[in-house]
C-alpha cells in the first residue's frame, strides 16, 4: 500500500533481458536502506527489491508488467518516481494507492502556468476507470488532484515543488505515463456496470 507521495527519483543504471522478463538496475537515495523482498512503487508500478548491491538495487518486471506500464519505454538513465511502502504509524499524505498500475496514458498537453504547470492526459475509452474533478489519481505513482475530467481524459495541476521533485518535469507531449485511478472510484464503476447487466 503506497500513498502517492513520492520519497525520492531514482536512476536506471542497467537493463537485461532475463527470458521474458527485464531486470531493472536502479540508484537511488536510500538504496542502504533497501531490503530483499520490500515493495517499492517504480512510477507508481509496485516492484519486488530482488537483489542490493553498495550503491543500487534490481528489480523484475514480468511480461504482465512490462505490457500495462511504460517500463518498456525506460532506458539507462531514465529518472523514475520512487515510493516506499506505507508505514502504519504514518499519515496518508495522499491517497490509498496500491501500486498497481490500471493502463497507461499520453500526455496531450503541459501549459505552464506562471510556474505552475497544466497536465491534460488521455487515455483508452474504459467503462471500467473514471475521474472526477477534485478527486484523486496517481500518474507516475504520484498522487495528484483531476482539475478537470473528460470521458477519456482528464487534467491536473501541479504545483513547483512537485514538478522539480518528481520526474514530471521530463515530461513531453505524446509520453506515456502510468495511471492508478483512485480505488473507491473503480469499485462503483464496477458496481454500476454490474447494475446496468443485471437490469
Amino acid at each position: 500500500m503506497f500513498t502517492g507521495i513520492i520519497e525520492a527519483t531514482g536512476k536506471v543504471e542497467k537493463i537485461d533481458k532475463n527470458e521474458s522478463n527485464i531486470d531493472f538496475v536502479l540508484s537511488c537515495p536510500f538504496t542502504q536502506e533497501l531490503k530483499i523482498d520490500q515493495s517499492l512503487a517504480h512510477n507508481g508500478c509496485c516492484l519486488t527489491v530482488v537483489e542490493i548491491n553498495s550503491d543500487s538495487y534490481k528489480v523484475t518486471a514480468i511480461n504482465e508488467t512490462l505490457e500495462k506500464t511504460n517500463l518498456n519505454f525506460w532506458n539507462v538513465g531514465t529518472e523514475v518516481n520512487l515510493e516506499r511502502c506505507l508505514k502504519f504509524e504514518g499519515r496518508l499524505d495522499g491517497h490509498i494507492v496500491q501500486g498497481h498500475v490500471d493502463k497507461t496514458g499520453v500526455v496531450e498537453s503541459i501549459e505552464d502556468q506562471n510556474g505552475s504547470y497544466f497536465i491534460t492526459i488521455s487515455y483508452e475509452e474504459t467503462t471500467e476507470y473514471t475521474t472526477v474533478p477534485q478527486g484523486s489519481v496517481t500518474v507516475n505513482g504520484t498522487s495528484l488532484t483531476v482539475a478537470e475530467s473528460d470521458t477519456n481524459r482528464f487534467s491536473v495541476a501541479i504545483i513547483p515543488y512537485t514538478w522539480e521533485f518528481t520526474n514530471m518535469k521530463h515530461l513531453k507531449i505524446g509520453d506515456v505515463v502510468n495511471l492508478e485511478f483512485d480505488i473507491i472510484g473503480k469499485y462503483v464503476a464496477k458496481l454500476l456496470k454490474k447494475q446496468n447487466a443485471i437490469k
